[in-house]
């Protein structure tokens, strides 16, 4: 008799004017790919000036239809396309493990030429009955997404967020180059 075991896969999705290589995304992808996880960061189109079609479409690309095996780790507007995405998944479907980083659905004062790319937000209602593992991050001196947007998302859907204090909005300028709590959600 013969067992199957399929490849758990990762998906890290960056936020607005970043990059693959920003951050604490290779740091993260290097940490899941030596836990066995074969990790992708795309590289979402126009950075700095974000298409909301052209970024669902790269973000359904590489993530597809998740399944039990699947983990997506979103960062700031990265979080908001992914939920697009789940979103507009026909059911039925399953997603393993979501992480969210300064994840939001609401305007932010500090960034108001994102205001047509976030619109109203999305409708996060449901979602959580399709992930097995949810995890929300914040800071608790995020300069561009305020805490209580981020403790708003995670309530509306039925988390609390975790506080990790002095992280700014998780940017390596913020000192913040690796990420111990996203890779503690999601570690075997």
């Amino acid at each position: 008799m013969t067992t199957g075991t399929t490849q758990r896969r990762a998906s890290i999705i960056h936020g607005y004017g970043a990059s693959p290589e920003d951050h604490w995304f290779g740091w993260l992808g290097e940490q899941l790919d030596a836990h066995g996880i074969v990790t992708t960061i795309p590289a979402l189109p126009n950075p700095q000036d974000p298409d909301p079609a052209q970024w669902t479409e790269a973000v359904r690309t590489d993530v597809g239809t998740p399944d039990e095996n699947t983990i997506v780790i979103a960062h700031s507007l990265g979080c908001l396309t992914v939920l697009r995405h789940l979103r507009s998944l026909p059911a039925p479907w399953r997603l393993g493990t979501l992480v969210l980083v300064s994840g939001f659905v609401d305007q932010l004062p500090a960034l108001p030429e994102l205001n047509s790319y976030i619109g109203d937000g999305c409708d996060v209602e449901e979602l959580t009955h399709h992930v097995d593992r949810l995890t929300i991050l914040r800071s608790d001196a995020d300069p561009y997404v305020p805490p209580g947007h981020t403790d708003r998302l995670a309530g509306l859907l039925g988390i609390s967020a975790e506080v990790v204090p002095g992280a700014g909005h998780f940017l390596a300028s913020d000192g913040v180059t690796s990420l111990r709590e996203a890779l503690e959600a999601i570690a075997p």
